[in-house]
């Protein structure tokens, strides 16, 4: 429950910056995965969850990858919604070029990722990794899908293909990151080549953190 009417409608940016960061990171999910975006609000936080990639039927190595921004408001809220990515990049379009306060969409969607979101407390740190190695993986993959996904293809074979490239850790790192991260955190604009990224674990959740943007993932089950 929210604490008032307007905190449970609105959410109030910091600032104007903050509404823009939050639109790139929307359409930038919504080139890799059309879909939803989970808005949790606490206090005088915004944590926006989107999914890049996950298994799409029983058995499949496609790990679930998920993009989170956390972002800074300026009136407290309380909001935990589950709405279309393109009801919020239509909100988004239409504020004005100073307006601070987005529109909460009424319209609340069903997606089978935001189930068993990733805990909050109790990551252990693992070390850094070089976003450079993360970019390679990153792209290297993209290619392979590419070379490997024939002209129209059924979903049976590019869902294969994609857990096959995807769900394989990316070599040469001590901890057992699946190239999907890499992709999310490239879909995201996550990645500077210059930068470290640091890693977490907790249980099968895996967390790769930048300044810009955090990527967790969880392998597929094995059966």
């Amino acid at each position: 429950m929210a604490t008032d009417a307007v905190s449970a409608n609105n959410l109030v940016f910091a600032d104007r910056q903050v509404a823009a960061d939050l639109r790139t990171f929307v359409v930038r999910a919504r080139a890799a995965e059309d879909g939803a975006v989970v808005l949790q609000a606490s206090g005088k936080i915004l944590a926006a969850y989107v999914c890049i990639l996950r298994p799409r039927a029983l058995g499949e190595a496609t790990p679930t990858v998920l993009g989170l921004r956390t972002m800074p408001l300026a009136d407290a809220a309380e909001v935990d919604t589950t709405v279309s990515l393109a009801s919020v990049s239509d909100r988004l379009a239409r504020m004005a070029e100073k307006d601070v306060v987005l529109s909460v969409p009424p319209a609340t969607v069903t997606e089978s990722w935001t189930g068993v979101l990733p805990p909050r407390a109790g990551w252990m740190a693992e070390g850094p990794v070089e976003a450079g190695t993360l970019l390679d993986a990153a792209r290297a993959g993209i290619h392979e899908v590419a070379e490997t996904v024939p002209n129209s293809p059924g979903a049976l074979i590019v869902n294969n293909a994609r857990g096959a490239i995807w769900g394989r850790p990316i070599e040469g790192l001590d901890v057992p990151i699946p190239a999907g991260a890499a992709f999310g955190a490239f879909a995201l604009g996550f990645l500077n080549p210059e930068m470290l990224a640091d890693v977490f674990t907790n249980g099968r959740w895996i967390r790769v953190s930048t300044p810009v943007g955090h990527v967790l993932a969880r392998p597929a089950a094995v059966l």
